[in-house]
């Protein structure tokens, strides 16, 4: 009997693939998504308009998504790979000529009933693409230069697009995401310790440039980045996002002011506080064991994804969990360092938790297949 005809024999059928999912996983993201609530709730001023009522109606369809995609076997969205990319891929290009544009940037497609953020759709798709290649690829040619740059070339397509729109943070992680994965599917890291020294040259180039004749940056990107290293030498202008976030992470000490009690959120202090600046929010209210619980809860999704990953016989499941999961981790990872000032502020929501309909439906599609691996991994 060959493998696949095993996995079809041992994989559940109809009613029965709901008895399978996996229900610890459902709840810790149902759990999570009910904090958004909460704090979208909050920061409206006790109102479940205009955010919180419209994410409730999101993740609703997001978790119906989640199970319809969860039913359908791994074997087909193994097949769809390269189709589910490439249609990413044209999104991104119709972005560039019919896109609209939102706070100076040209990242999304209006269909009537919702603005579709293509890049979203991406940082899932990439990842089906790539575990798809080396699902295909044999292990003797994965760390071949040849082998290695086809990868690489998928990454920086969509991610040239991506700058072009501009937006650095999810170009980020479409570069860190797809990394990871190539690094995890077994390429030398021999490729990534030349990409690191690379890196810290040009870096070093850069700083080492200014003021010279030979200069790599302009004179306003020098003074982001200075304003990124001390946010006071500019609390009015470029570092007035976080210096506010600073503040409300610190008063909210240890148990925080209490629930719609902080007044850097309620007295608007606080920029955009109901998408990408909302862990101040929380962590003002509800002080640092908040902020520790909400990170306790995002760790423990990460360890159900990568048990399931770990006990997954199947190379493509195997590997997909993984993506997804690494992306879900440097969403939260690179919101909470953006917030804290341990990163510069590039846009990156916090998941589940942030206001926004294309990234909560992407992210909910993103553990469908999460799901879907579970639920038709031999048994």
């Amino acid at each position: 009997m060959s493998y696949l005809e095993y996995t079809v024999k041992t994989t559940p059928s109809g009613l029965r693939k709901i008895l399978y999912l996996n229900w610890p996983l459902a709840i810790l993201l149902t759990t999570v998504a009910g904090v958004g609530f909460l704090m979208l709730y909050s920061v409206a001023g006790g109102s479940f308009t205009p955010w919180a009522e419209p994410q409730m109606k999101r993740y609703a369809l997001g978790f119906v998504m989640m199970l319809a995609v969860a039913v359908i076997p791994i074997w087909f969205w193994r097949n769809m790979a390269v189709l589910a990319y490439v249609i990413s891929v044209l999104l991104l290009l119709a972005v560039e000529f019919f896109g609209t544009v939102g706070m100076g940037a040209q990242r999304w497609i209006d269909l009537g009933f919702m603005r579709l953020q293509p890049s979203e759709l991406m940082k899932i798709t990439l990842i089906m693409m790539l575990a798809a290649y080396y699902d295909w690829l044999p292990m003797n040619r994965v760390s071949r230069p040849l082998w290695v740059l086809f990868p690489v070339g998928l990454i920086l397509l969509p991610v040239g697009l991506v700058l072009r729109q501009p937006d650095l943070g999810t170009s980020i992680l479409l570069i860190t995401g797809g990394g990871v994965l190539m690094f995890v599917a077994g390429v030398h890291w021999a490729y990534f310790a030349a990409v690191i020294a690379l890196g810290i040259s040009l870096v070093t180039a850069v700083f080492q440039s200014r003021g010279t004749d030979w200069q790599l940056l302009a004179d306003y990107q020098y003074r982001r980045i200075d304003t990124f290293l001390d946010p006071s030498s500019d609390p009015l202008g470029a570092g007035y996002h976080i210096t506010q976030s600073k503040i409300a992470l610190g008063s909210g000490g240890w148990t925080g002011r209490g629930f719609m009690q902080g007044t850097q959120s309620r007295l608007n202090f606080l920029p955009e506080k109901h998408t990408d600046f909302i862990f101040t929010t929380l962590a003002e209210e509800f002080g640092f064991i908040g902020g520790v619980s909400l990170l306790g809860l995002y760790t423990l999704i990460l360890v159900f994804c990568i048990a399931t990953a770990l006990n997954n016989r199947d190379r493509f499941s195997s590997l997909l969990t993984l993506g997804i999961a690494i992306t879900f981790f440097l969403f939260f990872a690179v919101n909470m360092s953006m917030v804290m000032g341990l990163a510069p502020v590039v846009g990156v929501p916090l998941p589940l938790v942030s206001y926004g309909g294309s990234a909560m439906l992407v992210l909910m599609i993103g553990f469908g297949l999460i799901q879907s691996a579970h639920i038709h991994k031999p048994r």
